[in-house]
């Protein structure tokens, strides 16, 4: 589906990026573009990767000029661009607005004008029923791309969203810092052993954005099903793997707008998703203001539907986490004893 076209990752010198250039850099696709404000990450992979395929174009998702203009041509766009960091949008939360929100509306408006086929957005289970300003931030980018996919021509845009839990290893992800933490001798420090969070590996991220790409109608959410862990189980999984069983441990508290577990679905949304086997779909809300023509929907549905957090999904033991760590090829490395990054 991919062949001869033109795809757009906005953000793509984060580790999604990277991700969707391993698995597409070699396939037949035409051109694959990178859309972002860091000139050294992006000289990095231009030298890294030495590809005529890939395409570098300098800009900030906050400008829609630039957005325009990198998205002219484009069949495909894969919206990655975002702050991501909760402490920092805390302290800077206008800041979260202007990338998260504004830049989502730039790079959907330059789409629709440029006529681009296919665009899926990025969010995070921190936009479930926020507490932090990230979270928020990535709440109003979801709202902006249902309005937006209000607006877009079927025939012409189709937009869509997934929305992610924690991806291991990702930039931001806590595994590096314990396996730095563990190597350096240092107290691995935890915010609340009892705190879960979603995990998914940086394969599974790509995998559920092709399957937002090839089964997505305009507003549709897709969240993948996802297992979760506790703090300390990663923890004891790390250090487990490293050989290093007895390594001790800091309990530091919550960090600013941390919550204690997150959530993928609402209670609202679960209501109304449909279960597509490994993914649910959570389609848009389709009506108009006009709410008189409508047939009442009612609240008993979802007054008896659990939402989706990562205290009742599937929870992984110290083994479960090792098995899925695993699947990550710097943690591979890492057991066969060599002195692996996960940018490696």
């Amino acid at each position: 589906m991919f062949k001869g076209k033109k795809l757009l990752i906005t953000g793509g010198t984060g580790s999604f990026g990277n991700a969707v250039l391993k698995r597409f850099l070699n396939t037949d696709i035409d051109e694959i573009r990178i859309f972002s404000r860091d000139e050294k990450k992006q000289d990095d992979m231009r030298k890294r990767y030495a590809n005529s395929k890939l395409k570098f174009y300098i800009g900030d998702v906050r400008d829609y000029r630039g957005a325009l203009n990198a998205t002219r041509g484009v069949d495909y766009i894969f919206h990655a661009a975002a702050l991501k960091q909760v402490p920092s949008c805390e302290f800077h939360p206008m800041e979260a607005v202007k990338t998260n929100v504004i830049g989502t509306e730039n790079v959907l408006e330059a789409a629709i004008q440029n006529g681009v086929k296919r665009v899926v957005c990025l969010s995070t289970d921190k936009a479930v029923y926020p507490i932090n300003a990230m979270g928020i931030s990535k709440a109003m980018m979801e709202k902006v791309m249902v309005a937006k996919s209000r607006n877009a021509d079927d025939d012409k845009t189709v937009i869509c969203g997934t929305r992610y839990g924690n991806v291991m290893a990702s930039r931001g992800s806590v595994i590096p810092l314990f396996i730095e933490q563990i190597r350096a001798g240092k107290p691995l420090t935890l915010t609340d052993p009892n705190m879960t969070r979603f995990m998914m590996t940086l394969a599974d991220a790509v995998d559920l954005v092709l399957y937002a790409f090839e089964h997505g109608n305009n507003g549709d959410l897709f969240v993948q099903k996802a297992p979760a862990a506790t703090v300390e189980t990663l923890a004891k999984a790390l250090t487990q793997m490293l050989d290093k069983p007895e390594h001790p441990i800091q309990v530091i508290g919550t960090r600013h707008g941390e919550k204690l577990y997150e959530a993928l679905l609402s209670r609202e949304e679960m209501a109304c998703a449909e279960d597509m086997g490994d993914y649910y779909r959570v389609p848009p809300d389709l009506r108009d203001l006009n709410y008189a023509k409508f047939v009442e929907q009612g609240e008993e549905k979802i007054s008896h539907t659990q939402d989706y957090n990562s205290h009742n999904t599937e929870r992984l033991d110290v083994e479960g986490m090792q098995r899925l760590l695993l699947k990550l090829d710097f943690m591979r490395a890492i057991q066969r004893g060599e002195h692996a990054t996960p940018e490696e």
